[in-house]
């Protein structure tokens, strides 16, 4: 893969915020079902730290069985939003290979994946779980905004054994798209795939399927603990 952003489909388009100074670090944060990248770039810069790059890639369209396949952006399709609904297992891992190309990408330009944090919102923070469990890559860890965690039945065995990945996990309590049970049996199972201690579970009273001040202020401190400034 060459170093131009054309050898890495999601790259070409993707919104940047970049660094007010050298870039060390980088997270790749991945917006939910029907949004693009746009949709976070905002509220990324109002936590931004001056050596981190943000990256939001938008998912391509496709047809989503869930709202009647309608063309829509989506990381893969979606058959219903409870754990026992059926799953694209094609499509989540394709997409999972399309992030860790970013990644790679990005090691290749000088930032390696130690020090590339992926996060995201609903199906984007299903999708940064996924990536981060499965990928060969050590990365500084996950931030998963309303989501679960695709394929749960294929885990701990999907994993690639990386135990030491930091996992904050942000769910609002009044969610009635991704109820906040979904999100606490996704903590539970990730204490079975990672290290216990590696994960933290925030919920937050009276918050929908959304986000608020609350949560950023703990995102930014979560990236700042793991990207810290070299």
């Amino acid at each position: 893969m060459c170093g131009n952003n054309m050898s890495v489909p999601l790259l070409a388009e993707a919104v940047t915020v970049s660094g007010m100074e050298k870039e060390t670090a980088a997270v790749i944060f991945l917006h939910g079902l029907g949004d693009s990248g746009h949709g976070w770039a905002d509220t990324l810069t109002a936590i931004q730290l001056p050596h981190v790059k943000f990256i939001c890639p938008h998912a391509p369209p496709i047809p989503v069985t869930l709202n009647m396949k309608s063309m829509m952006p989506a990381w893969f399709d979606l058959m219903g939003l409870s754990p026992n609904s059926p799953e694209d297992e094609s499509g989540i891992k394709k997409a999972a290979e399309n992030i860790t190309a970013i990644i790679e990408h990005e090691a290749k330009n000088g930032i390696p994946p130690n020090r590339i944090m992926l996060g995201g919102f609903s199906q984007g923070g299903a999708l940064s779980l996924y990536t981060a469990l499965t990928c060969q890559h050590q990365l500084a860890g996950v931030v998963a905004l309303s989501c679960w965690l695709p394929l749960h039945r294929n885990f701990p065995s999907a994993s690639s054994g990386n135990k030491n990945l930091p996992i904050l996990q942000c769910h609002g309590d009044m969610d009635i798209m991704i109820p906040v049970q979904f999100g606490a049996m996704t903590a539970e199972k990730l204490k079975n795939i990672v290290n216990p201690q590696m994960i933290t579970f925030k919920t937050y009273p009276g918050l929908s399927h959304s986000s608020c001040p609350q949560e950023m202020a703990a995102v930014k401190e979560f990236i700042e603990q793991h990207l810290p400034r070299i």
